[in-house]
């Protein structure tokens, strides 16, 4: 099944398209000309395409990435230089190309192709996984322009990469390229030139042909825990982590796709998941 949204007003080519192939959903930033730099058309058509995304049961990852040489160059500096506001115009709370503060419980994978610079790579890091091209470089160079990056480049980067190397690319503002940001731990697959949206919907099928629910609770728990007390804390009404984890546990286990994957296993057959 292909599912294609694409709402033009006037004609007027869409600043970010949205595309279903079975289980997976495609974002694609879509002002090529500009290399993806994100306006408010941008940032609104990414936020409703999430939503879309996020009401489909059908739905089980989504991928975004960049139309032609780019993956997204940032903010659209011309947009600000006048003056006028880059954010979704009616859902400011969705953050930064509509998706840096947009939380889902489906997977996003981002497919990096070309450039990943400044807001392009916070866009990266709002994603689970991160699919890059060979010939990607992403960076925050955001202090080269006297700005900082606020759309979570500082809060997460020194959270997924070591810190010393967040701060390295954070304060010098030097790009890195896939394979090193793959070293890092930044990326992880560095796919040909031209492939990376290829691998990252190979990478998002082999999520998809599982339990959706389970899925769904497995990203939004280890989120929820990452930065959370310990799990060994002496004080058990202390230990925030098995809240989170126990609460999620008992949905996913009394599903009906717990149930399905059980009969599945003993009947040696491939589950028919319900995603409940």
């Amino acid at each position: 099944m292909t599912t294609t949204i694409e709402t033009t007003p006037g004609g007027v080519e869409p600043a970010a398209l949205y595309e279903r192939t079975g289980h997976v959903a495609v974002i694609r930033l879509n002002r090529p000309q500009v290399l993806n730099a994100v306006n408010a058309a941008l940032s609104a058509a990414v936020g409703e395409a999430l939503e879309v995304a996020a009401a489909d049961s059908g739905v089980r990852a989504v991928v975004v990435t960049g139309s032609g040489r780019a993956f997204c160059a940032g903010a659209d500096l011309k947009e600000l230089a006048a003056g006028r506001s880059i954010a979704a115009p009616e859902h400011p709370e969705w953050g930064f190309a509509g998706l840096v503060r947009h939380w889902i419980d489906k997977p996003l994978i981002a497919a990096v192709n070309g450039f990943a610079m400044g807001g392009g790579t916070e866009i990266v890091l709002a994603c689970d996984l991160v699919v890059a091209a060979v010939d990607a470089r992403l960076g925050l160079p955001e202090v080269k322009r006297g700005l900082i990056a606020g759309a979570g480049g500082v809060v997460r980067l020194q959270r997924q990469v070591p810190f010393k190397r967040a701060l390295q690319m954070a304060l010098t503002g030097d790009p890195v390229d896939a394979r090193e940001a793959a070293d890092w731990g930044l990326v992880n697959v560095v796919a040909g030139s031209g492939a990376a949206l290829g691998e990252a919907m190979a990478l998002a099928e082999r999520i998809a042909a599982n339990a959706p629910l389970s899925v769904q609770h497995t990203k939004r728990v280890m989120h929820q825990v990452a930065a959370g007390g310990s799990d060994w804390d002496p004080d058990w009404s202390r230990r925030e982590v098995w809240v989170v984890n126990d609460g999620a546990t008992d949905i996913v286990v009394a599903s009906r796709d717990a149930a399905e994957g059980a009969t599945a296993f003993a009947e040696k057959r491939p589950p028919v998941w319900e995603g409940r």
